[in-house]
């Protein structure tokens, strides 16, 4: 069986998660700079087999655009195109990061843990990833 690869894109980084072969536990991956992405990706697609694309989708509250949506829609256009054997799916990615943030706090994480920034993006992939996971069962 694939794995199932969340991404959480950001302007400058972005958060990867990934699921065992067997699609059970999600686990992060890594945070790479957004200008890198692809290329990360394309190497990920090479030694491991990818089942499907989850990208989380920046929503508000009333389920309105953010200003980070077009970047998100526009990325995906471009996954698609680089990957058009492997399905793109979106998942709602409202308060991930706070809920990583939490998770780290809660984790007993450092403080120094908790300011790097990627170390956010990777939990927040890894809670969307989860968080789809759950909703197809």
């Amino acid at each position: 069986m694939a794995r199932l690869l969340a991404i959480d894109y950001g302007a400058k980084r972005t958060g990867i998660a990934v699921t065992d072969p067997l699609q059970i536990i999600a686990t992060a991956l890594d945070t790479v700079r957004t200008h890198d992405l692809l290329d990360f990706l394309k190497k990920y697609t090479q030694q491991e087999p990818v089942e499907a694309f989850i990208v989380g989708m920046p929503r508000r509250l009333d389920n309105t655009a953010t200003n980070n949506t077009p970047l998100v829609e526009a990325f995906i256009k471009r996954l698609r195109n680089t990957f058009p054997d492997i399905p793109v799916y979106t998942h709602d990615e409202r308060f991930t990061s706070s809920m990583a943030l939490q998770s780290m706090i809660a984790s007993g994480s450092k403080k120094s843990d908790r300011r790097e920034k990627g170390n956010i993006d990777k939990i927040s992939a890894t809670i969307i990833l989860q968080s789809y996971m759950e909703s197809q069962r």
